[in-house]
């Protein structure tokens, strides 16, 4: 039998009761940071997986760049560097990756000869799109039995966390 008074989770860890003296807002904002850690966990194992089903080479962390290229259709590797956090050496290596997986090309900027825009390659375009559209099938089944207003709920309250943390 497991702690009187836990909350075990789908995923098999239990929640220790709170101490005595905590108030509501702490016990809530406690359970946030449990739930949000156990789908950030889950998310790095599927951003794995979705990278692996693009390419068996390509790297994990390389696939949320495919997800910008697909939402902005192109972009300097300095604004891809800027928007993930990361700095123009890390950027540019997984560029070069993504180039030579046959995903991503580059071009000249027509604002700045200097500069060069990234984009999916057609071939990267149809591989990201196939991946993108199982996963949300699968979403689609795992969410089945939610109503069309909890799923909208549950977006909403997930962009206005993103867009707070972006400011």
């Amino acid at each position: 039998m497991g702690v009187v008074g836990a909350d075990v989770h789908g995923d098999g860890t239990a929640n220790e009761p709170e101490p005595a003296g905590k108030s509501d807002v702490d016990h809530e904002f406690l359970s946030l940071e449990r739930e949000l850690a156990v789908f950030l966990r889950r998310a790095r194992a599927n951003s794995g997986e979705m990278a692996r089903e693009v390419h068996p080479e390509l790297e994990p962390a390389a696939y949320g760049l495919l997800v910008r290229l697909e939402e902005t259709g192109h972009q300097r590797a300095t604004d891809l560097a800027v928007y993930f956090g990361v700095g123009k050496a890390t950027m540019s290596r997984q560029l070069h990756a993504l180039e030579g997986l046959g995903l991503v090309t580059r071009e000249p900027d027509p604002a700045d000869g200097r500069a060069s825009l990234v984009r999916l390659t057609g071939e990267g375009v149809a591989r990201f799109r196939r991946v993108r559209d199982a996963r949300r099938e699968r979403y689609v089944r795992k969410l089945a039995d939610w109503d069309r207003s909890e799923v909208a709920e549950l977006a909403r309250l997930l962009h206005q966390l993103n867009a707070r943390a972006e400011s």
